[in-house]
C-alpha cells in the first residue's frame, strides 16, 4: 500500500515501524502529530477494537483521537483442530468436548485470538482450558502435536499446516464467509451464535481534525489502489482479503467493531490488565 500510495500521490511515502505497548507507541505518535496528512497510522483492530477493553488505562481514544481515512483489508481467522481429532465440523467438536470433559485445551497468542477462542468455549460449554503462547506458530506446534485440541488462528500463518494435512479448518470467525476459503462456514451460521464476527482488519487513520480535503485526497488514492486487479491479486495471494471502505462506512465499522469486541471481551470474562 505504501509503495502504491507513493505512485498515486507522486511523493515519498516512508514506512516507519513502531512496535511496542500493544500498538500504543505507534498510535500515540500519530495522535500527537499535526493534522496535516503527513503522518498516518496503518493499524488493525488490535488498537481500535481490542485495546480499549483489555487495558485499565489507555493512552489514546480510538474514536476521538483519530480521523478514519479508509479500510484496507480483512485477515480471516479460522478455528483449526489437530487433524487426528475425529471431528470435521464445529458440532462434532462440541460433541467431542462433551464426551471428554476436562480433556480439551485451546491455544492462543494475544487477546485478539483469545477472545474468539474463549467466546466459543463459553458459548458452547466446551469446558476447554486456554493455554497462552508467545506466538501463533508456537501454539500451532502444540495443536499439530496433539497436546492442544484447537486454536483460533489467522489463515495465512496456518496455511502450511493445512496444506500438509496436519491441521483441519472447521470454520471462519468472521461475520461472513471469506473469499479466501469460501468452503468454510462461519461460526455464526454453523452454531447459530449471534454477533460472532471477530477477525482482523486493517485500515488507515490520521490524527484527529484532519481537514476534509486532505481526507478526500488520501482516501481517493487509497481506494483507487485497492480497486486495481493487480493489487487485489497480490493481496489475495498473500491470504489478505481486500476491504476497500470510504471514510463514512469505515468510520461506522470501526465504531461497530469497538462495541462488538467490548461485548465479547466481557462475555469471555477477560479482565483488564
Amino acid at each position: 500500500v505504501a509503495r502504491e500510495l507513493q505512485n498515486e500521490l507522486k511523493q515519498t511515502v516512508v514506512v516507519e515501524n513502531k512496535p511496542g505497548a500493544a500498538v500504543q507507541t505507534a498510535a500515540n505518535l500519530v495522535k500527537q502529530a499535526p493534522p496535516d496528512g503527513y503522518t498516518l497510522l496503518l493499524t488493525s483492530n488490535s488498537s481500535h477494537s481490542v485495546n480499549p477493553h483489555v487495558f485499565k488505562t489507555l493512552s489514546y481514544d480510538p474514536i476521538a483521537d483519530f480521523t478514519p481515512i479508509g479500510g484496507i483489508a480483512s485477515l480471516p481467522f479460522i478455528v483449526a483442530v489437530n487433524a487426528a481429532l475425529p471431528v470435521s465440523n464445529l458440532h462434532q467438536l462440541v460433541s467431542w468436548s462433551q464426551a471428554h470433559k476436562g480433556q480439551m485445551f485451546y491455544a492462543y497468542s494475544g487477546t485478539v485470538f483469545r477472545v474468539p477462542g474463549e467466546t466459543l468455549n463459553r458459548s458452547m460449554s466446551l469446558g476447554a482450558t486456554g493455554v497462552p503462547f508467545k506466538s501463533s506458530p508456537d501454539g500451532m506446534t502444540e495443536v499439530v502435536a496433539g497436546r492442544v485440541q484447537f486454536q483460533v488462528v489467522d489463515l495465512a500463518s496456518s496455511l502450511p499446516h493445512l496444506q500438509s494435512k496436519r491441521l483441519r479448518a472447521l470454520a471462519v470467525t468472521s461475520g461472513k464467509r471469506s473469499a479466501l476459503a469460501p468452503e468454510l462456514p462461519t461460526v455464526a451460521e454453523e452454531l447459530g451464535l449471534k454477533d460472532f464476527d471477530m477477525a482482523a482488519w486493517t485500515g488507515l487513520f490520521g490524527p484527529a481534525n484532519l481537514p476534509k480535503d486532505v481526507v478526500e485526497k488520501l482516501s481517493g488514492a487509497l481506494q483507487r489502489i485497492l480497486a486495481r486487479p493487480d493489487v487485489r491479486q497480490r493481496m489475495l495471494a498473500a491470504n489478505i482479503e481486500p476491504m476497500p471502505l470510504d471514510p463514512p462506512p469505515f468510520s461506522r465499522m470501526v465504531k461497530e467493531q469497538l462495541d462488538l469486541w467490548g461485548a465479547k471481551v466481557r462475555e469471555a470474562g477477560i479482565e483488564r490488565e
